[in-house]
Order: structure tokens, then C-alpha cells, then sequence
């Protein structure tokens, strides 16, 4: 008898590299209005409450989001998950920078609900493509 031998490639480094930038994304969106809350709300005119209005609005978004995303990224597959989840808060996020004053409260809700609702489908597609790529590398050994 012969013995195959598996060699697993780089591949598993590359995906996991994808999800770090990703996930490094999905953090950087979420904190950025943190940082520029001074600027924003002196060129808005926001009050603390309206501020607090847009950053709850992202928050309740993200929790609905994590309650469905997850189904639709093992219905339709990880990487047209992931790819829906990605495009939905890269729209949102790119949103943000056409919003006017005159509707700076409201845009900026909006754009933080849209934005929340793409970025929950982030960990749970995280989490399903290192479970699929460790996986994939266990079954050749």
C-alpha cells in the first residue's frame, strides 16, 4: 500500500490574515465617531442627548443584527455572508459622508442603524471561516 501524503498550503494563513483585516475594519468604524464626538457635534450642533441617540442607535441595530445574521450566513454560505455583511456596512460607512446639517441627525442614525446591522454579521462569519479553514486542515491529517 501507498501512502498519500496531504500537504496543507498557506492558503489557511491568507483567510485568516482576510478576517484579522476585517475585523480590524469593523473596529475601526465602530470607534471612530467616539473620537471625532468633539468635532462632530460642534459642526452639527449636536447636544450630548442627540450624540447619545446616534450611538445607541448603532448599538440596538447591532444586537437585532446578531440575532438574524448568523442564520443568513450559514443559509447562503459563509463567504456570500460575510461578503453581504461586509457590503452592507462599507455602504453605510461611506453613508456617513454624505450626510448635510440639515439632516445631520438623522442621517447620522440612519447611517449608524445601517452601519450596526452590517457589521454584527462580522464575528459570526469570523468564527464559521476559522472553524471551516481549521476543519478543512484537520481532515487532511
Amino acid at each position: 500500500m501507498t501512502e498519500q501524503k496531504h500537504t496543507v498550503g498557506t492558503y489557511r494563513y491568507r483567510i485568516l490574515a482576510l478576517v484579522f483585516m476585517a475585523t480590524t475594519i469593523n473596529y475601526f468604524d465602530r470607534s471612530i465617531i467616539g473620537v471625532m464626538a468633539p468635532t462632530l457635534q460642534k459642526l452639527f450642533d449636536w447636544s450630548n442627548k442627540d450624540y447619545a441617540l446616534i450611538m445607541v442607535s448603532f448599538k440596538i441595530a447591532y444586537g437585532i443584527g446578531l440575532l438574524f445574521m448568523g442564520s443568513i450566513i450559514d443559509r447562503f454560505g459563509t463567504k456570500t455572508g460575510y461578503t453581504l455583511s461586509i457590503v452592507i456596512w462599507s455602504i453605510f460607512g461611506m453613508l456617513h459622508a454624505a450626510i448635510r446639517p440639515a439632516f445631520s441627525l438623522i442621517g447620522f442614525i440612519t447611517a449608524r442603524f445601517g452601519l450596526g446591522i452590517g457589521e454584527s454579521g462580522n464575528f459570526p462569519a469570523a468564527i464559521k471561516t476559522v472553524a471551516l479553514t481549521l476543519l478543512q486542515v484537520s481532515v487532511l491529517f
